[in-house]
């Protein structure tokens, strides 16, 4: 799941502020892992960011204010074990 270049420790939290059309349940309630590129990107093109539990959205809010979404944590740690 790493990113040319990245490897999937190179993530960051934040939150998703914005659901897209679609999208339902509790997504909108956590802060998200995603890659700091991503983050980047979106920042400087305005373009949706992809979370390690599949959630897409344009970040805009403080990740610090909502807890981690458990998938997303679910994830970060499985890869981190891996050595990825």
């Amino acid at each position: 799941m790493a990113a040319a270049g990245g490897t999937a420790t190179d993530t960051e939290t934040i939150v998703d502020p914005t659901l897209d059309e679609g999208d339902e349940g509790d997504h909108d309630r956590f802060a998200h892992y995603v890659r700091k590129g991503d983050i980047m990107r979106s920042a400087v093109e305005g373009v949706a960011v992809v979370a390690l539990c599949g959630k897409k959205w344009v970040p805009n809010r403080n990740p610090d204010k909502f807890p981690v979404c458990p998938e997303c944590k679910e994830i970060y740690e499985a890869l981190k074990a891996m050595g990825r």
